[in-house]
C-alpha cells in the first residue's frame, strides 16, 4: 500500500517525505540527549553558524552542504575547546557565538551580488526542493549518525546520568562529549535543507520533550521521540501540500501541537 501511494506521488514530494522521515528517526534519540544534557542552546549556536557555512560555501565555490557540515564540526570542536580553557560561562560564550556567526553569514552573503541565493530557504527550510543528491546526503548522514548513536548509546547514557561516576569507571568522558557534539553538528548540517537554520533545533527538542512525559526508560523516550517526529513530518508535509504552507515551519507547528497534546494525556508513572 505504501509503495503504491509513493509511486503516485510527485518525485519532489517523495524526496521530501523520505528526507523528513530519515531526519525524524535520527532526531529522536539524538534529541533525547540534547534534552537530557540541556544542550538546546548549543544546538541553536551550531544552527545559526550553519548560515555562515552556506556563505563560505558560495564564496569558496564548494557545495554549501559540505561547507556547512565541515563548519559545524569545526565549530563544535572550537566550542568544546573554549569551554575548557576560558573563564566565561558556557551560556555566555554560546550567546556571543550564536548571533555573531549568524550575522557574519548574512553580511558575507550581502556582498555576493552576482550569486542568486534563496535566503528564506536556508533560514526556514525548503523541503519540497530536496533533490536526489540532497536526499542521498541526508540519508547517508542520518544513517551514519544513527549507527554511531547505536554504538555509543550505553557510554553516552552513562556520562549523561553521572559524569563523575563515568570518569571513575574509566569512560573517556571528554571524547564522548565531543562525539555527541559532532553528531549534533552533522544532523544540523543535513537538516538545514529540511527545516532551515532557524528551526533545526526545534525538530531535535520538541518531539523528545513530548515523549519524555510518557516514557519510563531512556530507550522508550528515544523511540517515542522518533515516532512523534515521524508523525510531525507527515502532518507538516500534508499541511504544506494541501494548504500551501511552508514545509519546514509546518513540520515544527505539527511537532508543537503534539507536544501540547502530550500534556492533555495522563502522565505515565514508573
Amino acid at each position: 500500500m505504501f509503495m503504491e501511494t509513493a509511486a503516485s506521488m510527485p518525485d519532489f514530494l517523495v524526496n521530501a517525505l523520505l528526507a523528513g522521515l530519515a531526519l525524524a528517526v535520527v532526531a529522536g534519540p539524538l534529541g533525547s540527549f540534547v534534552v537530557w544534557r540541556r544542550m538546546a542552546y548549543f544546538g541553536d549556536t551550531l544552527s545559526h553558524a550553519a548560515l555562515l557555512g552556506v556563505a563560505l560555501g558560495f564564496l569558496l565555490d564548494i557545495s554549501p552542504t559540505v561547507a556547512v557540515t565541515v563548519g559545524c564540526v569545526l565549530l563544535a570542536v572550537l566550542l568544546l575547546t573554549l569551554q575548557q580553557r576560558q573563564p566565561l560561562a558556557s551560556d555566555t560564550l554560546l550567546g556571543i557565538l550564536a548571533p555573531t556567526t549568524l550575522s557574519l553569514g548574512l553580511v558575507v552573503l550581502s556582498f555576493m551580488h552576482d550569486v542568486r541565493i534563496d535566503l528564506m530557504g536556508y533560514l526556514f527550510g525548503d523541503l519540497l526542493a530536496v533533490s536526489t543528491g540532497d536526499l542521498a546526503w541526508i540519508l547517508g548522514g542520518s544513517a551514519l549518525v544513527l549507527v554511531a548513536l547505536a554504538l555509543l548509546w550505553r557510554p553516552l547514557l552513562a556520562v549523561t546520568v553521572h559524569e563523575e561516576l563515568a570518569k571513575v569507571e574509566g569512560l573517556p568522558v571528554a571524547s564522548l562529549r565531543l562525539a555527541l557534539m559532532l553528531l549534533i553538528a552533522v544532523v544540523i548540517a543535513v537538516a538545514m535543507k529540511i527545516v532551515g537554520v532557524l528551526l533545526i533545533t526545534s525538530l531535535l527538542i520538541i518531539p523528545a520533550a513530548a515523549a519524555q512525559r510518557h516514557s519510563r526508560t531512556p530507550e522508550q523516550m528515544a523511540g517515542g521521540a522518533s515516532v512523534l517526529g515521524l508523525i510531525a513530518v507527515c502532518a507538516g508535509l500534508a499541511m504544506s501540500w494541501f494548504k500551501d504552507t511552508p514545509a519546514g515551519p509546518s513540520i515544527v507547528v505539527a511537532a508543537a501541537a503534539l507536544f501540547l497534546l502530550s500534556f492533555a494525556l495522563p502522565r505515565r508513572h514508573a
